[in-house]
């Protein structure tokens, strides 16, 4: 039970700005810290869903304060620690040069062009599509998407070829308790799924959870195709690259199911 503990608040440490207890970290704390990574997700979508609450108890109308603030929450919760990995990844991708090269640009500190053209169409496509999620049973879909990209993520640095033999993607595949992380990871995969099909279906309109597990269909053979293409496989870089993009697309993917049921 203490590993496990020390195993969250690794995963909380790692992955947001949430406070936790300070502990020198050893191997064995980070065994288990994948299959809590989701826990992240699951608290930038329950923020989500008391800010929306807030916004209509205290009958708040701006819709740039409520929608701006609502895309900036994930940002403030993570400090941003996903984007790092998808801005590295737009500019080795965009780069156009062999593997080699383009591995060294995701490890490169410095930010080019395409990464900053990369992140303004990112927020930008988040801004507009989340106008008009404007029921709270599409954002209550929508919020799963922080939990599930998470799920897939840590799936995929257990499971997928890395592109590299060092790293942090190595280096948290690297576990005695591997197996049971995939099969806890992917336990969870199934279980989150069934509550967003069980609760789309009940309380809201079935397409939204359809399109949701769609939408991370694609993203994740995307994703899986894309990194061996480009890479030879995963870094830690392009599992944020991951969160990011599978994020963006469940939210056009829920604001289409909104604009086409008006």
């Amino acid at each position: 039970m203490k590993q496990l503990i020390k195993s969250f608040c690794v995963a909380f440490s790692l992955y947001s700005k949430i406070p936790m207890p300070h502990f020198n970290w050893a191997s064995k704390d980070m065994e288990y810290h994948l299959i809590f990574f989701p826990l992240v997700g699951a608290v930038i979508g329950a923020l989500e869903l008391l800010w929306w609450l807030f916004c209509s108890a205290f009958n708040i109308e701006s819709s740039a304060f409520i929608y701006l603030t609502a895309i900036a929450i994930p940002v403030l919760v993570t400090g941003g620690f996903h984007i790092d990995g998808f801005m590295d990844t737009m500019d080795a991708l965009h780069s156009y040069q062999p593997k080699e090269k383009k591995l060294e640009i995701l490890k490169d500190p410095h930010i080019g062009a395409f990464s900053v053209l990369g992140l303004i169409t990112f927020f930008m496509l988040a801004i507009a599509f989340s106008f008009e999620i404007k029921s709270k049973e599409a954002l209550a879909a929508l919020c799963f998407s922080f939990v599930l990209s998470r799920i897939l993520s840590g799936l995929s640095v257990m499971v997928f070829p890395k592109a590299k033999k060092d790293g942090m993607a190595v280096t948290e595949s690297k576990t005695n308790a591997k197996k049971t992380v995939t099969v806890i990871l992917l336990s969870e995969l199934i279980a989150v799924s069934a509550v967003l099909i069980y609760c789309t279906f009940t309380f809201a309109k079935i397409y939204y959870g359809i399109v949701l597990l769609c939408g991370f269909a694609f993203t994740f053979a995307y994703y899986y195709f894309m990194s061996k293409k480009h890479f030879g496989g995963i870094t830690g870089d392009l599992a944020g690259f991951f969160v990011c993009i599978s994020e963006l697309v469940s939210l056009i993917a829920v604001s289409a199911c909104c604009i086409l049921g008006e």
